[in-house]
C-alpha cells in the first residue's frame, strides 16, 4: 500500500503539480516512516515537464528528515552511493534539470531511489 498524497498518479494540465511515485530504499523509508512506495506532488517547470531536481525538491518538502540523503543540503548534488532509476533506465548520470520520462511523471512508471553499492 502506498502513501497516499492528495491526489492520484495521472496526467496533469500545464502548470498544475504531477503526482509521482517515489520508490524509497529500506533504510529511507524508515527514517521517513513510510511503508512502500510514496507519492509526491511535483511542480513542473514552464514547459509542463518535472525534472529530477523539482521531484527531490517535493520529496524532501514533504519528508523533511530525507534532506542530504539522497543529495548534498547545499549543493543539490547526488550522494555519491545513491542512484536514481525510471522506466529501467538508470537516470542518476542526467542534469538534474532534464525531464523525467512521461511515463514517470504520469504515473505509470516509478522513480525508483536506490541505494548502490561498491566494492567487489
Amino acid at each position: 500500500m502506498t502513501e497516499a498524497a492528495t491526489a492520484m498518479p495521472g496526467a496533469a494540465a500545464k502548470g498544475a503539480t504531477r503526482v509521482v511515485r517515489v520508490v524509497l530504499p529500506g533504510p529511507l523509508r524508515q527514517l521517513a516512516r513510510v511503508s512502500g512506495e510514496v507519492l509526491v506532488d511535483a511542480v513542473p517547470d514552464a514547459d509542463g515537464r518535472v525534472t529530477q531536481r523539482a521531484l527531490l525538491d517535493a520529496v524532501e518538502a514533504r519528508y523533511p528528515m530525507l534532506k542530504g540523503t539522497m543529495r548534498d543540503q547545499d549543493t543539490k548534488i547526488r550522494r555519491a552511493y545513491v542512484r536514481f532509476y525510471g522506466c529501467e533506465r538508470d537516470l542518476s548520470p542526467q542534469s538534474a534539470d532534464t525531464p523525467l520520462p512521461d511515463a514517470v511523471t504520469d504515473g505509470r512508471e516509478p522513480f525508483l531511489v536506490v541505494g548502490a553499492l561498491a566494492g567487489g
